[in-house]
């Protein structure tokens, strides 16, 4: 079953940065360590965040980490301090991965990981900063966001390839597979 139509790729696309979406703020909400310093916590969205990048691109991986983590923000009680920063820094995170990934590479996936979670980490670092005037306290946040980098990258990549293998190609990074005209 083939998406051959306009209309059809974009239904999909929608479909999957839905359900994406989700999942994202599903892992977001389902573990949250509070770091007591910034009134933030720690978590395990970029799990989600890195697949939905992985597998589906930029348009989805930047839909599903911005509007999933910023909804587990709001889910959360963080709606009115940190679920805007959220919706830009995961929403870039989601985007830079998507783009950089490309298909099949390990080491372009590591790549998107890092410079991605680098996007990250520094995103948050500057908004407490400066957003919320936490000043140096904003540091004692890096470590873990740091860790959700890593364990997003050491999780997701591998959902990533499992689901790339078993998902038809017509279901998959759309934008991406027409670049290299196997759509």
């Amino acid at each position: 079953m083939g998406v051959r139509t306009e209309r059809g790729r974009i239904t999909l696309t929608v479909a999957q940065a839905g359900i994406m979406a989700a999942l994202v703020a599903v892992a977001t909400f389902a573990v949250q360590v509070p770091i007591p310093a910034t009134k933030g916590y720690l978590n395990f969205g970029d799990i989600m965040i890195f697949a939905s990048a992985l597998i589906f691109g930029p348009i989805v991986g930047g839909f599903a980490g911005g509007v999933g983590s910023a909804l587990s923000d709001v889910a959360g009680g963080y709606a009115s301090t940190y679920a805007p920063f959220t919706l830009i820094i995961k929403g870039a995170e989601g985007i830079i991965a998507g783009l950089i990934a490309k298909r099949g590479s390990n080491k372009r996936n590591v790549l998107a990981v890092a410079v991605a979670g680098a996007e990250m980490v520094s995103g948050y670092f500057l908004a407490e900063f400066f957003g919320l005037s936490l000043g140096w306290a904003a540091a004692t946040e890096v470590p873990f966001n740091i860790l959700q980098i890593v364990a997003g990258g050491a999780i997701g990549i591998p959902i990533s390839i499992v689901i790339l293998k078993r998902l038809p190609e017509t279901w998959i990074r759309q934008s991406q597979a027409e670049e290299v005209g196997t759509a």
